[in-house]
C-alpha cells in the first residue's frame, strides 16, 4: 500500500457544497467522478481554464436551478493551472456564501501506470518522456495544491463504482465516504508476499488440497475443495479465531480514520486454502458497521505445479 493511502486525509469540513473543484493525477478517475456527479443534478465542466472558475463560482450562487451547483475538474492539462490556481481558490474561499468544497484524486504509480498502458492515452506531461517520470513531475507540481485539499481520495484500488459510491455519498451528503474498505485478498507465498498488505496470516498449516486426487485443479471456491477443508477441525478453528480477531480489531482502524486495509491471507500456491478462507472471511464480516467488504485473488489463475 503506498504512503499516500495510509496517510489519507479528512479534514472538517462541509460535507456537501454547491461548488466542487475536482483536481489530481492524470489517470486517477477524475471522469469517472464527474460523471457521477452529473447523474447527481451537479452542472459539470470539464478541463476548465482557470481563469473561468470564479465564474462558474459566480453561477452557483444565483437562484436558477440549472446553475445551483456546480463541479468542474482542472488539472495539469491547463498550463496556467498550477501557477494560477492557488492565489484564485484563496479568494475563493474567502467568500461567505460560497463553502467551495476542493476534491484531490490520487493514485499509487503502479495503478496509474496500469491505467494508462490499458488506455493507451497519452500522459499530459509525457509527449516525449516515460510516463513514469511524467507521474514524478506531475507529483511535484500539485504538491502544494494537494496540501490544501479538503478531500483526499486515493482511488488506486477502487472500482468505478466503488468510486462513484463515494462521491454520491459525498454530493448527499450521506456517510458513505467514511466506510473502510476491507481487502481479503489470497496470496501464494512462493510468489511473494502483496505489498500493500496491513495485515498477513499463514495458512500453510492446513491440509493442503493440492495433493488430493481430483482437488488440484479446483480451487477454493469450489465445492469440492469446500467440502474437503471444512472437515477439519483445524480449518473450522482457525477461520473461527481469525474471524474474532478481526471483529476485534476493525472497529478500531474504522474509529482511527483509516480508508482501507487489505487482509492477506497466504498459503503455498494461492489457490486453494488461502482463497477458501478470504471468501469465508467475506462473507462472515460483510455485516460490520461502516466497512465495505471485498475479496480479491491474486494467484487464483496461475499456472497447477
Amino acid at each position: 500500500m503506498s504512503p499516500a493511502k495510509k496517510r489519507q486525509t479528512r479534514r472538517q469540513v462541509p460535507r456537501t457544497s454547491r461548488f466542487l473543484v475536482i483536481t489530481g493525477m492524470s489517470g486517477a478517475g477524475k471522469s469517472h467522478a464527474i460523471r457521477a456527479l452529473e447523474d447527481l443534478g451537479y452542472y459539470c465542466v470539464d478541463n476548465l481554464p482557470t481563469p473561468l472558475i470564479p465564474v462558474m463560482a459566480d453561477l452557483s450562487l444565483r437562484d436558477e436551478v440549472d446553475t445551483q451547483k456546480i463541479a468542474v475538474v482542472v488539472d495539469v492539462r491547463e498550463k496556467s493551472f498550477i501557477r494560477e490556481f492557488p492565489p484564485m481558490w484563496r479568494t475563493l474561499r474567502a467568500l461567505p456564501d460560497l463553502k467551495p468544497l476542493l476534491v484531490f484524486l490520487e493514485a499509487n504509480d503502479a495503478a496509474l501506470l496500469r491505467r494508462f498502458s490499458e488506455t493507451r492515452r497519452p500522459h499530459p506531461l509525457a509527449p516525449d518522456r516515460p510516463i513514469a517520470d511524467a507521474l514524478k513531475r506531475e507529483r511535484e507540481m500539485l504538491a502544494k495544491i494537494r496540501a490544501t485539499a479538503d478531500e483526499i481520495i486515493d482511488t488506486s484500488d477502487l472500482t468505478v463504482h466503488e468510486l462513484r459510491q463515494i462521491f454520491h455519498g459525498m454530493a448527499r451528503g450521506t456517510s458513505e465516504r467514511a466506510r473502510m474498505v476491507m481487502t481479503f485478498e489470497s496470496f501464494g507465498f512462493k510468489h511473494g508476499v502483496p505489498l500493500d498488505a496491513d495485515l498477513v496470516f499463514d495458512c500453510r498449516f492446513l491440509p493442503n488440497p493440492h495433493f488430493v486426487a481430483g482437488l488440484r485443479s479446483k480451487t477454493g471456491k469450489d465445492k469440492p475443495v469446500i467440502s474437503y477443508m471444512q472437515k477439519y477441525p483445524a480449518t473450522r478453528d482457525f477461520r473461527q479465531r481469525l474471524e474474532g480477531f478481526l471483529r476485534y480489531v476493525v472497529p478500531h482502524y474504522v474509529a482511527e480514520g483509516k480508508a482501507y486495509l487489505t487482509v492477506a491471507i497466504g498459503c503455498t500456491g494461492g489457490r486453494h486454502r488461502s482463497v477458501y478462507l478470504a471468501e469465508q472471511l467475506r462473507k462472515e464480516l460483510s455485516g460490520v458497521k461502516n466497512v465495505s467488504t471485498r475479496v480479491r485473488h491474486r494467484d487464483l489463475t496461475r499456472d497447477v505445479s
